[in-house]
């Protein structure tokens, strides 16, 4: 009971149920539990009038709602029919001006006239024109009236010149581009030469060393064979020998009895008892002189492959530096080229100049004015 009339608005109440919410209100302050006295009609005419209440404002609320949108409506069409007005009266305003207010039929017409141009005749006809006197100022330097043609003329000679500029420029490119290959291929060929040049004496001291390899491997096997041979003939010299002492009276000391009977430089073999000490040193002198003269010959072989070495390397620093000094000289013919450019450029501008500040800009002086009113006429 006590929560459904917190939920009452009391300032919704009319003045003649005060005194039953007064009572209620002072019933529930004073905590009586047992009080349940509740006018319950006057609260349900309450609700009803706030209802009522409620419904009519908002009837109300949409009543204005339409009027309103009546009177958009109403604006709305006035608006447009204002501005059909505007409308149709400055078409009849621009039509009036139109067929009975022509700019032709004005006074003033002749200072505004679009076309007075066109209709006034121009300042002079010709260069010869009579009426182009001294004193008109109609004739100057450089206003000609074929001045057109000579600037088209002087433009057109201007674009030949530099036409021709270009196809210079480009032929000095092309002659540069053909001595350059041609250098290039010069340079290719000659690198071919030497490097076939040098594959062949590099197939040359491969088939010498060959040779010298098969020469060796010959000259070994020559030797292995007669160093066996001789091993054999000394075996059996050997045992020809003890034979011979064994049954001969080899044993004696006397060397005269092994020479032979054809020369001092022979011998007998089966009596010789072996070399003396000055035929050993003659023999190994003559051994040390053959090992000399190969290390000499081994020699002369290494410094003539070192001079060929130093001569190739002489020859490519030749080539570089003859490389390098050709270009050198190109870049000092393309810095001379570009140095011309840029002179030809430069008086090119200072030409243009002249022509824009000095030839082509004539203004009269004191001393042109000065030759007027000269005499009493």
């Amino acid at each position: 009971m006590f929560m459904y009339m917190e939920l009452i608005d009391v300032s919704d109440f009319s003045w003649s149920g005060c005194q039953n919410v007064n009572a209620l209100q002072s019933a529930k302050f004073c905590g009586d539990d047992s009080f349940s006295l509740v006018d319950k009609d006057a609260l349900d005419t309450q609700v009803k009038d706030r209802k009522i209440q409620e419904a009519a404002e908002k009837a109300r609320n949409e009543e204005l709602a339409n009027e309103m949108k009546q009177n958009d409506k109403i604006m709305c069409m006035l608006e447009e029919r204002q501005k059909n007005d505007i409308r149709n009266i400055n078409k009849a305003i621009n039509e009036f001006q139109k067929n009975f207010q022509k700019p032709e039929t004005r006074r003033e017409f002749d200072l505004s006239d679009p076309q007075a141009l066109k209709k006034d005749k121009p300042a002079r006809l010709s260069d010869n024109d009579p009426r182009c006197t001294v004193s008109g100022l109609q004739k100057f330097m450089g206003e000609d009236l074929n001045y057109d043609q000579r600037m088209k003329f002087q433009k057109e000679q201007l674009r030949e010149w530099s036409l021709q500029q270009q196809r210079e420029w480009k032929n000095a490119l092309a002659d540069q581009k053909f001595a350059d290959d041609l250098y290039d291929k010069n340079r290719i060929e000659l690198d071919q030469k030497i490097m076939e040049q040098q594959r062949k004496e590099e197939e040359n001291r491969r088939a010498v060393c060959a040779a010298t390899k098969d020469f060796n491997r010959t000259q070994a096997a020559e030797l292995a064979d007669r160093k066996k041979m001789e091993k054999r003939q000394k075996m059996k010299d050997d045992m020809d020998e003890i034979s011979s002492l064994l049954q001969g009276d080899l044993l004696s000391e006397n060397p005269e009895q092994a020479v032979s009977s054809f020369g001092r430089h022979r011998v007998i073999t089966d009596r010789w008892k072996g070399m003396s000490r000055d035929q050993l040193m003659a023999i190994r002198y003559s051994q040390q002189q053959q090992v000399l003269e190969k290390l000499r010959l081994k020699e002369e072989e290494r410094q003539r492959d070192a001079e060929w070495d130093r001569q190739s390397i002489q020859a490519a620093r030749a080539q570089l530096v003859l490389e390098r000094h050709q270009q050198r000289q190109n870049q000092e013919r393309r810095r001379a080229l570009d140095n011309i450019n840029a002179e030809l450029s430069q008086e090119q501008k200072s030409k243009n100049i002249y022509l824009k500040e000095e030839a082509y800009s004539n203004f009269p002086t004191s001393q042109y004015y000065a030759q007027f009113n000269t005499t009493s006429r």
